[in-house]
């Protein structure tokens, strides 16, 4: 049996675990049915969503210890599995500390089919914050990742995954109680993805706050993050100390709720979770659909828009798949258009466009003020977003800085 998130697979031929060759070590799942979690069937994230209020969290911060999960520490230096940070430091820009789940998607290998379906699945890298982080370091800034994996190879794998590209890792903790959190990704002949998970729980799920690195997020000069990981305990008191933490440190918090359904108990729980946090962000990144989930309106009515709109908000962004993006501040507002791209898989974009402007920020706060110099950021980030999607998968489509620029060079404004 191979063991995912606290489930399993069960040992017969609906899934079978084989190295498709010893050069590129991909590995890729066979199926002959539907898939399974202990005999659990797992829900298939689609878009929608339900009513509710939106209670807005205390203004205390009180860390949640579970003595149960304590032992998930991340290795000691004696270990060859220890990740440290030997990473030169990037002056010329802010760091950016992201914080939240790491996991593997499983991407069929014949697009436009279910899960029950499909032949055969890849293993990719994935998790919206770390993706992002990948993102600002391939686009040459200065990035770390703080979440928690299993301590299992698909683990190591993914911390190697930030190493290879230049993340900081010190962040980053294993935990031998529980596996590093799998998704199944459906790609629809549009491009866009429908999700079946495997955390019962995950790694990522048992992140205690006693175990976060405070040095590293004193140093974050934007700290970002989404909502998964309020989901449970004891990563939702581990999130909340973590942006404490960053936010006495002077960090900007930087704020994409990346809205993942079935992993929350009900509509309900999602909408009042995500909003929990959402007056403590200086930046909020939010899609079309998200807006629609969040509001019941129109995502293209700005007015509709503006009731997410908090005041200590200093740029809420919307973004609208290929149609580009809509901003607010306290000072203006506006629209950017898309650069269109011939699209393959959607995966990442919305992270690309997040890295995107994230860059521009931890170089030149001062965007925030100057409209122009805000559309030319956003122009840059809607670049960053339409590349992504021309490739499979997020962190291997993701884009280097000349990429882009190269691309922003060939589209008239």
């Amino acid at each position: 049996m191979a063991s995912c998130g606290g489930g399993v697979f069960p040992s017969s031929s609906q899934c079978n675990l084989q190295t498709v060759s010893p050069a590129d070590s991909k590995l890729v799942i066979s199926c002959g049915g539907g898939a399974s979690n202990g005999g659990t069937t797992l829900p298939v994230c689609k878009r929608g969503g339900g009513g509710g209020k939106q209670p807005i969290l205390s203004q205390t911060f009180v860390p949640v210890t579970s003595p149960k999960f304590s032992q998930g520490i991340a290795r000691s230096t004696g270990s060859p599995r220890a990740h440290r940070s030997t990473l030169p430091a990037r002056s010329e820009h802010e760091k950016v500390v992201c914080f939240g789940e790491m996991l593997i998607d499983f991407v069929p290998t014949v697009g436009g089919l279910s899960l029950a379906d499909a032949p055969a699945f890849k293993k990719a890298p994935g998790g919206a914050p770390a993706n992002v982080a990948v993102g600002i370091a391939k686009l040459g800034g200065n990035a770390a990742f703080v979440g928690k994996v299993g301590d299992d190879e698909f683990g190591y794998m993914l911390v190697d995954v930030l190493r290879e590209n230049e993340v900081e890792t010190r962040g980053c903790r294993f935990d031998a109680n529980a596996r590093t959190a799998l998704a199944f990704v459906t790609l629809r002949h549009d491009g866009e993805r429908e999700f079946m998970f495997y955390r019962n729980p995950s790694a990522d799920m048992l992140f205690e706050p006693e175990e976060l690195d405070t040095e590293l997020l004193r140093e974050a000069g934007i700290f970002h993050y989404g909502s998964i990981s309020l989901i449970t305990e004891p990563s939702r008191s581990t999130h909340l100390e973590a942006m404490r933490i960053a936010k006495e440190g002077g960090a900007v918090l930087s704020y994409d709720p990346n809205l993942r359904l079935p992993l929350w108990p009900s509509a309900k729980a999602a909408r009042e979770g995500i909003k929990s946090i959402w007056d403590h962000a200086d930046i909020i990144k939010v899609s079309d659909e998200e807006v629609k989930f969040l509001t019941g309106g129109d995502p293209s009515d700005d007015e509709n828009n503006l009731t997410l709109f908090h005041p200590g908000c200093k740029l809420m962004l919307v973004t609208e798949g290929g149609e580009g993006c809509r901003y607010y501040t306290p000072k203006f507002r506006g629209r950017v258009d898309s650069l269109k791209v011939q699209v393959v898989d959607t995966t990442g974009a919305g992270d690309a466009f997040c890295a995107g402007v994230l860059i521009q920020l931890g170089k030149d706060i001062s965007i925030l003020e100057n409209e122009g110099k805000l559309r030319e950021a956003l122009r840059f980030a809607n670049a960053c977003g339409a590349i992504t999607t021309t490739e499979r998968g997020a962190i291997p489509s993701l884009p280097d800085m000349d990429t882009v620029m190269q691309f922003i060079s060939k589209v008239p404004a």
